[in-house]
């Protein structure tokens, strides 16, 4: 049985809703991890490298990277039908929206956190106002980013508004489309658990 090691109100929480959303068969550890308000710390029970997370251990295989583990358990479970797989229609579109969260939306949300910019940066990473063309361009075209049908990609690319909601742009086709995904009832189940194992005592 494959195993994700998780924080709860972390990185690792989207997986956790997409291992409830694929009905998928695998066992979620909790590990403690260094926290920006300096509680927690480094687990020695987390295999991750760097003790981070998620981390999905599978038999001798390992998958770091939200969108590499994103990739890995839709096409391990595709009978969900959150992520397109080889040969199906859309394949092109879903691996595009991993990759471009995990190399462009993820480090332009942290540079613009941290107030930093750079003519360098603009052109090699883009920028918000590039980012949020991009996802608008896509939601012309449906109510998600593959069009009709929720996916993985949704999942993964929803996330970070949900977590810096001051940084959701006036833009209603985002706002609708974030709102929708933070609306499944996946996301609100691991919400909930989370915040019950961070409830203190």
């Amino acid at each position: 049985m494959p195993t994700l090691y998780h924080s709860p109100m972390s990185r690792s929480s989207g997986i956790v809703t997409l291992i409830d959303e694929l009905g998928a068969d695998v066992e979620i550890r909790e590990v403690t991890i260094p926290r920006q308000d300096g509680t927690g710390g480094p687990d020695p029970a987390n295999p991750h490298p760097e003790k981070k997370v998620p981390f999905l251990v599978d038999g001798d295989e390992t998958v770091r990277e939200r969108g590499a583990i994103v990739l890995y358990l839709t096409d391990k479970y595709p009978e969900a039908g959150l992520g397109p797989i080889e040969g199906e229609p859309g394949r092109g579109a879903y691996l595009s929206w991993l990759f471009y969260y995990q190399g462009v939306m993820e480090p332009v949300f942290i540079l613009h956190w941290a107030g930093l910019s750079h003519p360098a940066i603009t052109a090699s990473i883009r920028d918000m106002d590039t980012m949020l063309a991009r996802l608008n361009d896509a939601l012309e075209k449906g109510p998600y980013l593959l069009g009709e049908q929720y996916s993985a990609a949704d999942l993964l690319c929803s996330s970070p508004f949900q977590w810096f909601s001051d940084l959701l742009p006036d833009n209603p086709k985002i706002r609708d489309w974030v709102a929708r995904c933070a609306d499944r009832p996946a996301v609100k189940r691991t919400l909930e658990r989370d915040a019950a194992v961070l409830q203190p005592g």
